[in-house]
């Protein structure tokens, strides 16, 4: 496919017209001077080295350098390069916990940094030690969406990750079970290609099916780690800046701890490994554990960019300037010589 990066410039090309146009007008404004002196027919034989095709041969010559220089000045570009890179590595989905759940704060203190901050944090660390590997993303809560498929680009990773809020899933709950099963189902079918779940949540409230579902996961060659965000004690839930918590039915204010056991319970099934991730060391845990994973032949597709012309487009310009300069506004000596109309 052919085009242009700057193709605005490209309506420079409508001045080559009017530059036409004003050399003409120059010419016939030459003739009308010379008519002031005598006959034309008579004057020309008094210039005798003048010739009358050599100034449309050099406007024709700078016309195109033109032209070629504007074209070049528009950079164009023709057809995009796909190329298959092979590399070691492994396909990691992210399920991440996005529950209301997840504003309570992540340590004793409820003024503490929130869970879901805390989280965002720690995964962004984590994306950045991926090496060659593939990264998805899937936001849970009361139901579980695919937000981000399979992919070797990290910056759009981070990117989805750092937008996550507790907003985006209206139906609450913590429904582990349904994660692990639609990221299980994410992967791609390539057998020699290992697979890990990272699973980020307090595992609060979650549904009895999330320990089946990780030892599905596990028989079908999937690791499955878990990252406990919270504080086991229990902390309020923000509604706002202000201090308002939320409360139920009889007005109290509601807590929210992290089930620690209940995450401990999902990695071990998952034949995982279990991080707090109030832990020193809770980023290091975890890249160890997927650094267990033997890398298999990961194949990435990139896309370069289409391919510069402008540098021929430049070299046409160029030749046809040169060649201006040595054509001169005389007639050709020995070409003089030549009658090309008489026998």
């Amino acid at each position: 496919m052919f085009n242009f990066a700057y193709p605005h410039i490209l309506y420079l090309l409508l001045l080559l017209p009017a530059i036409y146009g004003l050399f003409y007008w120059a010419r016939l404004a030459r003739r009308r001077k010379l008519r002031k002196y005598g006959n034309p027919e008579m004057l020309r034989h008094l210039m005798p080295e003048a010739s009358p095709y050599k100034p449309y041969v050099k406007i024709t010559l700078q016309l195109i350098a033109l032209t070629a220089l504007i074209i070049a000045l528009a950079r164009p570009r023709s057809g995009q390069k796909e190329d298959i890179e092979n590399s070691k590595g492994i396909e990691v989905m992210i399920a991440f916990d996005v529950s209301r759940s997840m504003l309570a704060s992540s340590t004793d203190d409820p003024a503490g940094i929130s869970r879901l901050d805390r989280a965002k944090h720690i995964l962004s660390r984590l994306v950045d030690k991926l090496d060659n590997d593939k990264v998805g993303l899937i936001v849970f809560a009361g139901e579980a969406y695919t937000q981000l498929p399979l992919t070797s680009d990290y910056v759009s990773a981070k990117m989805y990750l750092n937008s996550l809020n507790t907003e985006m899933i209206q139906t609450q709950g913590t429904s582990v079970g349904d994660a692990i099963a639609l990221a299980s189902n994410a992967f791609s079918p390539d057998p020699t290609i290992n697979h890990a779940i990272v699973l980020i949540t307090d595992a609060e409230d979650h549904e009895g099916n999330a320990v089946d579902m990780a030892r599905e996961a596990a028989k079908n060659g999937i690791q499955v780690d878990v990252l406990g965000i919270g504080s086991p004690k229990g902390n309020p839930i923000p509604l706002d800046k202000r201090g308002s918590y939320l409360k139920d039915n009889s007005g109290n204010v509601v807590t929210t701890a992290l089930n620690e056991e209940a995450a401990r319970q999902i990695a071990e099934a998952g034949n995982g490994v279990y991080v707090n991730a109030a832990s020193s060391d809770a980023l290091g845990e975890l890249t160890d554990k997927l650094d267990e994973l033997e890398k298999g032949d990961i194949r990435h597709i990139v896309y370069k960019t289409s391919a510069e012309q402008f540098p021929i487009f430049g070299w046409i310009a160029l030749v046809f300037l040169i060649a201006d300069i040595f054509i001169l506004d005389r007639k050709i000596g020995w070409l003089s010589k030549i009658n090309f109309f008489s026998k």
